[in-house]
């Protein structure tokens, strides 16, 4: 009798264990963390890569151009790829989005073999772009849909953390492999390093949980990602612009948001700085961005004793700080040197000395405020619906706006536009995207997220 019952008990052991695994996998926090894996292994190992200045190369040229055309494509499909994300579920954008970054990777590893392989790397730039805009869409609509609304700067600040962890690991690589380097650029064995890395990336969406299984922390489901049809979803990126046409005070900054990589990793990083210095301060760039997205996520925009209105303008007050104290310090650097006057230095800074402490510290600083800004652009919009659809359009919206402002100023940069010139507008930028995203704070953000706002 006894054997009996042991018998008939094991089967319901099982099956609550079998709950908890799955209500474990099924919880928004690890799916999040899920995601960030994926970013952490794909655009981590791209923003290492760009974080040493030239994609690593001696002659930046080549990387600025295939950035150029990487962010062109970046912000055409990304007017578009809400719909498409919408349509095809993010759990498949996102695994077609991981494919560019493995082949743009690889691109730069057959160019340090075969030195006239620039046209390949341009072209792996082109379709990068594309599949960018894809990840980056689906991410959006993910990260901002799983939280509830007390815990979405908390989740975001997550996210961000765990995917430039991604770049620390890269750049950390990078040091490694270039410490006692006496070369201005990096090895094969990086590049190969950030390729593996960026494959393991690829595989990782499949093993993801159906949106519509997750359960937030407060019971309520995910809303369902819908798939109408191709016309229905391409009417509803004019129905968002017309029935929350306040986004539009938010498209400035957006704009602004990768607009100044291209003075910090081009004209700052590889302008002054050895390969050795340039790996230094890549590490501590991406480091310093997860130390600046959890604080602003977790200790301002989601102090859950303050108004969702006073967070929003506490971190509205940081990001503007922020813009005058890193450029107010840059400007004192960028005013010593010209795109002219680097071409005679034979030697250039090295973590030895004596003036380098300062300067690592503006990367410092750079990385902080670029942390704080995508993480309030993200919880700005999160703040606008809690639904995935209407909020993978105006993911697509921030990505195709924040890539045209890149595609300019990265093919300005291969043009050899004055360092000065494209270090102003990028301060004039930052500065003018807050002052427009102030009125859309104070008209559109509210104490919770009314009905109206839901869906598109």
């Amino acid at each position: 009798m006894d054997s009996e019952k042991a018998y008939n008990t094991q089967p319901d052991k099982e099956q609550l264990a079998e709950r908890r695994v799955c209500s474990f996998y099924h919880h928004p926090l690890f799916q999040t963390c899920m995601l960030g894996f994926v970013c952490f292994m794909c655009p981590g190992m791209f923003n290492a890569l760009s974080g040493l200045g030239g994609g690593g190369q001696v002659d930046p040229q080549t990387a600025s151009n295939a950035n150029s055309a990487l962010y062109a494509t970046f912000a055409f499909f990304s007017f578009f790829s809400g719909s498409i994300n919408n349509k095809l579920g993010p759990r498949l954008t996102l695994f077609i989005g991981t494919i560019g970054y493995a082949l743009f990777i690889g691109s730069f590893l057959a160019d340090n073999i075969h030195p006239n392989a620039g046209p390949f790397v341009v072209a792996a730039g082109a379709i990068l772009g594309i599949c960018a805009a894809f990840l980056w869409t689906a991410q959006g609509s993910l990260v901002l849909s799983y939280p509830t609304e007390a815990e979405k700067g908390k989740y975001i600040g997550i996210f961000w953390a765990i995917f430039n962890l991604g770049a620390v690991v890269g750049a950390a690589v990078s040091l490694g492999q270039n410490f006692h380097s006496a070369a201005n650029s990096v090895g094969n064995g990086t590049y190969i390093g950030f390729l593996i890395l960026t494959v393991i990336g690829v595989l990782i969406p499949p093993f993801m949980a159906n949106p519509y299984r997750v359960v937030r922390t407060d019971g309520t489901k995910v809303e369902c990602f819908r798939n109408p049809s191709w016309k229905t979803e391409l009417k509803g990126l004019w129905v968002a612009l017309r029935t929350d046409p306040l986004i539009l005070l938010l498209f400035p900054m957006f704009y602004a948001s990768n607009y100044f990589y291209t003075w910090q990793f081009n004209d700052y990083n590889q302008a002054l700085f050895d390969i050795r210095a340039r790996s230094l301060n890549n590490f501590v760039y991406w480091l310093s961005q997860i130390v600046g997205s959890l604080a602003i996520g977790n200790l301002v925009l989601d102090q859950v004793k303050f108004s969702r209105r006073c967070r929003a303008f506490a971190g509205w007050t940081i990001l503007f700080i922020m813009v005058f104290v890193v450029n107010i310090w840059g400007y004192f650097y960028q005013k010593t040197y010209t795109r002219e006057s680097i071409k005679n230095i034979t030697r250039k800074i090295d973590i030895y000395d004596q003036g380098y402490p300062a300067h690592v510290w503006l990367m410092i600083f750079c990385g902080l405020f670029d942390a704080m800004w995508q993480t309030t652009a993200y919880w700005l919009m999160g703040a606008m619906s809690n639904d995935p659809a209407k909020l993978a359009v105006f993911t697509g919206f921030y990505k195709s706006i924040q890539s045209a402002g890149a595609a300019g100023v990265w093919r300005a940069d291969a043009t050899g536009i004055p360092f000065m010139n494209i270090f102003l507008s990028s301060w004039c930028l930052t500065a003018f995207g807050l002052v427009c995203a102030f009125p859309m704070i104070f008209l559109r953000v509210k104490e919770h997220t009314e009905l109206e706002d839901e869906t598109l």
